[in-house]
Parts: C-alpha cells; sequence; structure tokens
C-alpha cells in the first residue's frame, strides 16, 4: 500500500528539511495517459522574502500569492515564457517558500518533467492531494545521506553570491535516475 503524503505535513516549516525529504518520494500523475508515478530524484528548496533567490524576495504579488498559502499546494509558473515550473509550497501560512521538483526517475530538467507529465498553470493552487490529479506518495524508499549530494542551485547568480551559492539543491548522486536513464515506476 502507499502512502500519500497528507498535506498537514508540509505545514511545518524549513523549506530545506522538506526539500531533502522529497527525494525518494514518488511524483504520482493522473492524466491523459493514465496514472504514472515516478520517483522524485533532483529538488531545490526556496525559503522566503529573505532568499535572493526566491520569487517572494520581492513580496507578496500576483504572481506569487500562492506561495503564501499553508504548505501542501502546487505552485506552477511559467518561465522564460517556455517552461511550466512545478513547486511544492511547503510551510506555514504567509511564509513564502517552495521546493521546485527539478527531476523524477528517467525525466531530467524541471521543464522536461512538466511537459511529459503534462503539468501545467492550471494545478497552480490546487492542493497536492489526488483530487488535483498530482500529488506524493511515501512508497518507504530511504536513501542513504551517502546517496544524497547537495549543491548550489541553478541559475540563481541574480540573488548574488551568498544566496547563489546555498547548497539547496538536492539529488541523488551518482545514480542513473538523475541522468535520465533510470526506470519506470507504477
Amino acid at each position: 500500500m502507499h502512502e500519500i503524503v497528507d498535506q498537514q505535513d508540509w505545514m511545518r516549516r524549513g523549506a530545506v528539511r522538506h526539500a531533502r525529504n522529497l527525494l525518494g518520494k514518488f511524483l504520482v500523475r493522473a492524466g491523459s495517459s493514465g496514472t504514472m508515478a515516478r520517483m522524485i530524484t533532483e529538488v531545490e528548496a526556496y525559503d522566503g522574502e529573505r532568499d535572493l533567490a526566491c520569487h517572494a524576495r520581492a513580496g507578496r504579488t500576483a504572481r506569487t500569492e500562492t506561495m503564501y498559502a499553508a504548505g501542501g499546494v502546487w505552485y506552477v509558473y511559467l518561465c522564460y515564457g517556455v517552461h511550466e515550473m512545478l513547486n511544492l509550497v511547503v510551510g506555514p501560512p504567509d511564509w513564502p517558500s517552495a521546493v521546485l521538483i527539478r527531476g523524477v526517475d528517467g525525466i531530467s530538467g524541471p521543464g522536461r518533467l512538466t511537459k511529459w507529465l503534462e503539468i501545467d498553470r492550471r494545478l497552480n493552487g490546487l492542493a497536492a492531494e489526488p483530487a488535483s490529479g498530482l500529488w506524493i506518495e511515501d512508497r518507504g524508499v530511504r536513501l542513504p545521506r551517502s546517496l544524497v549530494q547537495a549543491t548550489p542551485r541553478i541559475g540563481v547568480s541574480y540573488a548574488g553570491p551568498v544566496w547563489a551559492a546555498k547548497p539547496w539543491r538536492f539529488m541523488l548522486a551518482g545514480s542513473l535516475l538523475v541522468s535520465g536513464r533510470g526506470r519506470s515506476w507504477k
């Protein structure tokens, strides 16, 4: 039996901890081609208005309003006018933090992930639960620390050297899962 991660679990503060803990969980998508599940293999944390790499660094806007919701909802936005980006809002209400899902088993890159799983902005603000068609499951995978690599986030040089260098990107190290050659999980 697969356990759906309860929305209450995402309301605790700590985007970096949430990001690390998402590795090994499964992103499940019910879509036009059926239901598929892929293990999460790469993520990045964004934590509040003080984090200069976070969209909320300028405060509450129409674009970032979803980030201020209670944890457990999807924040989906368009990047460079081309790619939809999938984030899970984490933390308590009014604390804008989220985890960008960068890769899953067999799919690397956040733009490819959303395209392949048919994820778009219609999911923005919806709960990460089966009723939305997109949710997270804990299938009992436990990853030893030796398999997890922490690196600086990608594409955030605009945040300045301190925030750009934060090791808040987590991925499975040396694994076929990150390279895009992993196996599919059902």
